[in-house]
């Protein structure tokens, strides 16, 4: 077998493009996917059975479903409605970069959600009974003690959360967004180099991976090292 990377090294600025659209994704995603569970996450803990039925009910759906079908539903499927077509946001939901990024962020904002709202539960009670002594409201406790602590003891499942979203950015290429993963289908539909062409998003993609592994392991030693067992 034979390998032609000549044609690779050329349209190694296709790559670098769809490497551009796939952190624009992917920080688009995170960020608003973020904002939403952090609202997700404390309304699943909450002691009012509608308020947290409701965020278990949103994040079943989603995390039941597949995220193909959920950025189809949204590209595909919403543009078959007059009403849509006709409403302001046509012009938003008329893009694919729009419908990807808020599909990814929908997806991701149920399974953050259920990450934040578990690393709340295992709070310890010593936090709690600490901040209640100083006197301080619900909103006050959660503000500066609970949800710190949570999002900090959560970092580690969010990491792997991170990586997944890094690898259904790829799906976008389906929706005729060129990132990296429209960047190999661009090359082998042109010259036929499945191999070749699919090997190079592979080694993007895996290079992404290797450098949020490493952010997220300098995180968790600096807001988690309080937690690591003490040398003797």
């Amino acid at each position: 077998m034979i390998f032609d990377y000549n044609v690779i090294w050329e349209a190694l600025p296709l790559y670098f493009g769809g490497l551009v659209t796939t952190l624009k994704l992917l920080a688009l995603s995170l960020f608003f996917g973020l904002m939403a569970a952090l609202p997700l996450g404390l309304m699943r803990v909450s002691k009012n059975s509608v308020v947290s039925m409701s965020a278990w009910l949103f994040t079943y759906v989603i995390r039941g479903t597949p995220m193909l079908v959920q950025l189809f539903l949204i590209y595909y499927g919403l543009a078959q409605f007059e009403a849509v077509r006709e409403s302001f946001m046509w012009p938003w939901l008329s893009s694919a970069t729009f419908c990807a990024c808020l599909a990814f962020a929908i997806n991701t904002s149920a399974y953050t959600a259920e990450i934040i709202a578990g690393s709340l539960r295992a709070t310890p009670n010593g936090e709690i009974e600490a901040a209640k002594a100083m006197g301080m409201s619900r909103y006050k406790m959660y503000k500066r003690i609970l949800l710190p602590s949570a999002l900090r003891r959560a970092l580690p499942q969010y990491s792997n959360e991170v990586i997944m979203m890094l690898q259904t950015t790829s799906l976008a290429s389906i929706v005729t967004l060129i990132d990296i993963t429209g960047a190999a289908r661009t090359v082998n539909a042109q010259f036929y180099l499945p191999f070749e062409a699919y090997i190079t998003a592979g080694v993007f993609y895996l290079c992404l991976t290797f450098i949020l592994v490493k952010i997220f392991k300098l995180a968790e030693r600096r807001w988690l090292g309080y937690m690591a067992p003490r040398k003797h």
